[in-house]
């Protein structure tokens, strides 16, 4: 199959997105898949919609994308009711199966319980086997159902504090929306590392994982959901409670990189000007005597244009995508899958023949990405190709709901900067320094205090223990003492 970007193997992927709304008219559902629409680009291999109409949960789940799966009005007819939580999905935890796509939902002694999660639960393996031990029976293989297990297996008395209980025991990242008969609850981890963002549309409420989503459906933003806050919403009434000790947050840096839209809002900061500022700030730090400036489509257009704009050099649409191709594309042979990727990007030979072009992306993973464009910059009649990376080099895995490679994948920590731009056969490869990074986004990343976002991709500084992580890199012969302990 043709992916919807031919790139798009090559970069860092986001878990999720969440949508939940209550207090509508009856129009939920609806309402969630036009959410889920504007989140598409934080997951497309699943989705799904539970909603709730005052007696009974209504679920469809669906392999894919939103649009073909809940642009029918038979589909949205069939989930009734004034509450309802979409999710969209890319797996970095659990098998990509029908099983895993969420909202998940159970029946626990408390009543009906949906939740769609944004993250990932660092010490969900280590909580599962325990879990199991004791007669949990787990349905899935995705790391949210621990959530569940600990809710259902709390011997705290209201649903609040048996989801409060469970919080307490999992570590991690978590941008959670959930679905009760007593109402709608949604939180943030306590480092806020994961976003999630509260609107109005009339008398109702809603939660999603990006304010773009708020301005698709019409509603106004309101503020952020805090690190570590919880607000539960029941019919009209919205309250706030803060039930862990407060922390120095540390949201995820890459968002303003890569992950959230441009047109989104985040913690104040309008995402395209802040990308626009790391393309200001990348020039300053690399310069490059050329004649044009090209975005690599379509998340390094921002920086681009930034770059441009700070250098003087003119910026020039050198690589044309077409948003046309589907996803059904055949492809039998090498030869003709070459020819698939020049469906999806194709260079613009009349502008590009003899310049020296300046090509910037948002970040490097494994850079067989790179090495296509500069091939396609090449082929084109390009006299010098120089590439300018708009983040710090990506050394470090991700373990907070982002799909990465494995460490020994990642270009950046297999090779230095002279091998990397060997690799993809460039004239000159720059990076932004971490510095230039924070100074971007109009702070200071000082070696003697805690930084203010989570940048461990880029210097391996991990804000949370890594349980999982720690036992699998455990001797076996340790995994066997832990074992007799709990037993």
């Amino acid at each position: 199959m043709l992916t919807t970007n031919p790139f798009d193997d090559d970069k860092l992927r986001e878990e999720c997105g969440v949508f939940g709304v209550s207090g509508t008219d009856g129009d939920a559902a609806a309402l969630v898949a036009l959410g889920l629409h504007a989140l598409q680009h934080r997951g497309q291999e699943a989705a799904g919609i539970t909603s709730f109409d005052g007696a009974h949960f209504h679920t469809h789940r669906a392999m894919g994308h939103v649009a073909g799966n809940f642009d029918s009005d038979e589909v949205i007819r069939a989930l009734p009711g004034s509450v309802a939580l979409g999710h969209v999905r890319y797996s970095t935890t659990g098998e990509t199966a029908l099983r895993n796509v969420q909202p998940l939902y159970a029946e626990l002694a408390t009543g009906g319980f949906a939740v769609a999660h944004n993250g990932n639960i660092s010490n969900a393996m280590r909580l599962r086997r325990d879990l199991v031990r004791h007669g949990s029976i787990f349905q899935s293989t995705s790391d949210t159902e621990t959530i569940i297990h600990l809710v259902a297996t709390s011997s705290y008395r209201t649903l609040l504090d048996k989801f409060i209980d469970a919080l307490k025991q999992v570590e991690g990242a978590y941008a959670l929306v959930c679905m009760t008969p007593e109402g709608m609850i949604a939180c943030r981890d306590p480092l806020g590392i994961r976003p999630l963002v509260m609107g109005k549309l009339g008398g109702a409420t809603i939660f999603a994982s990006e304010t773009v989503a708020l301005d698709v459906v019409g509603a106004d933003y309101v503020r952020s959901v805090e690190p570590g806050e919880l607000i539960i919403v029941k019919g009209e009434e919205v309250r706030s409670i803060r039930p862990f000790a407060p922390q120095s947050a540390r949201p995820c840096i890459f968002e303003y990189v890569y992950f959230s839209r441009p047109d989104s809002i985040a913690d104040d900061r309008s995402i395209y000007s802040v990308r626009k500022a790391i393309g200001a700030q990348l020039a300053i730090e690399n310069p490059v005597d050329a004649d044009l400036v090209i975005p690599v489509p379509d998340s390094g257009t921002p920086a681009a244009i930034g770059y441009a704009q700070q250098s003087g050099i003119p910026f020039e649409l050198g690589i044309i995508r077409s948003h046309y191709v589907g996803r059904t594309f055949i492809q039998p042979g090498d030869k003709i899958r070459h020819l698939g990727v020049k469906l999806k990007h194709n260079a613009n030979r009349a502008l590009i023949q003899g310049k020296r072009v300046i090509l910037v992306d948002d970040s490097i993973v494994r850079g067989t990405t790179s090495l296509k464009i500069v091939q396609m910059m090449r082929d084109a009649g390009a006299a010098e190709v120089h590439m300018r990376i708009a983040s710090p080099p990506t050394r470090h895995s991700c373990f907070y709901g982002v799909d990465t490679p494995e460490r020994a994948k990642l270009l950046a920590a297999k090779l230095d900067l002279g091998g990397m731009t060997e690799f993809i056969h460039a004239d000159s490869l720059a990076f932004l320094s971490i510095d230039g990074l924070y100074k971007a986004l109009g702070e200071a990343k000082r070696a003697d205090i805690r930084p203010s976002h989570c940048d461990a991709c880029f210097t391996g500084d991990y804000p949370t223990t890594l349980t999982d992580q720690d036992d699998a890199a455990a001797p076996i012969d340790q995994l066997a003492l832990l074992a007799e302990r709990v037993n």
